[in-house]
């Protein structure tokens, strides 16, 4: 019988704590804090710098990569978080990375409901009415 603590599972235990750490070259915080778990998050379409000029993407590491891809379509940090299977402190840093480089857009979730013509008080109601009931 294999003891819980043998050599694979003592080798997976520390890849998860030593991956993060590399992925975000040492950082433990992100440059700005404004993100919440429910940050919309979307791909710029055409990035150019503060002339005018298209970006060139330099060298992103893989999770950039996958970062951009899932938020072709607007995503929360947390939704990207879970897809990269990575600490939400993690994504964090690697989202504002992005979006200083002008790759990813970050959008308040207030932002978002005013666009689209803000909050549904009446559905709102009947939601806590029906839990309510529960």
């Amino acid at each position: 019988m294999t003891p819980p603590w043998d050599e694979e599972t003592e080798e997976d235990g520390a890849g998860t704590m030593v991956r993060p750490y590399t992925i975000t070259r040492g950082r433990t915080a992100p440059e700005r804090d404004d993100f919440s778990l429910i940050t919309v998050l979307t791909t710029a379409e055409r990035p150019v710098d503060d002339h005018g000029a298209p970006l060139r993407v330099g060298r992103l590491q893989p999770e950039h990569r996958m970062i951009l891809d899932r938020c072709r379509r607007p995503a929360a940090v947390a939704e990207v978080s879970a897809g990269l299977d990575l600490p939400v402190s993690v994504t964090k840093i690697l989202l504002a990375d992005l979006v200083a480089q002008g790759l990813l857009l970050a959008r308040a979730p207030l932002t978002v409901a005013r666009a689209s013509g803000g909050a549904n008080m009446g559905l709102l109601a009947a939601v806590r009415d029906g839990l309510r009931r529960l």
